[in-house]
């Protein structure tokens, strides 16, 4: 089976909305996009470079895949060649056709056509932005692997990369580093049910209850 892999920048409360500029998503009025590019350094580039390194193929919303098909074709920067090569499958609800290279419809049952992707043959699969269908795919508890960069920012508005209807589950760290600038960047796999303690004092027995009397009244 391949594996998703989620690729997203986040600030510190959780925020994912338009990191990379101003007209990214302003929907619901958002007034910070684009604020991560003032903590990005090399460090943060050479791990997205990691990270496109083929082979591997994609899944987009409908916005991202909008972004994106407007912008990559005609782009000369690092990615943009794997980016155009690389198969995309899209979800939207509103597409009837996706004429960026290598790219398809994902149709309406995207939970299904997901899970059919994923038990097929081929590389890893990687989510690029796409806000609102990450919240679908982790309500179906699609997701193997989470890449999270972790922005020292607060913004306290904006979509969420986890929101309502999260399927709970146990997540392992597998590795994590920081850049110059307080970015955590760190990766989670999946690792099985959420587990739970509690961190109360066992009830003594009668038997210690009667030893504690006698320590205290000598």
């Amino acid at each position: 089976m391949r594996r998703l892999i989620v690729n997203t920048f986040l600030t510190l409360d959780g925020v994912m909305q338009a990191p990379g500029g101003p007209d990214e998503d302003p929907v619901g009025g958002f007034e910070y996009g684009g604020w991560s590019v003032p903590y990005w350094d090399d460090r943060m580039g050479e791990i997205m470079g990691a990270w496109m390194t083929p082979p591997f193929e994609i899944v987009l919303g409908r916005k991202t895949y909008e972004i994106f098909a407007a912008h990559w074709p005609h782009s000369d920067e690092p990615g943009a060649k794997e980016l155009n090569e690389a198969p995309k499958h899209v979800a939207s609800r509103t597409l009837e056709s996706v004429d960026w290279q290598n790219s398809r419809l994902l149709g309406p049952d995207v939970p299904a056509a997901v899970t059919e992707l994923k038990e097929g043959d081929g590389p890893v699969l990687q989510v690029h932005g796409s806000a609102d269908l990450l919240q679908t795919l982790i309500r179906h508890d699609l997701i193997d692997e989470f890449q999270i960069f972790t922005f020292p920012v607060l913004l306290g508005t904006g979509k969420r990369l986890f929101g309502e209807g999260t399927t709970p589950s146990g997540l392992e760290l597998v590795e994590s580093e920081t850049s110059t600038t307080g970015v955590v960047v760190s990766k989670y796999r999946r690792a099985g049910d959420v587990k739970t303690g509690s961190f109360a004092l066992d009830e003594p027995t009668p038997e210690e209850v009667e030893r504690r009397a006698k320590l205290a009244g000598e």
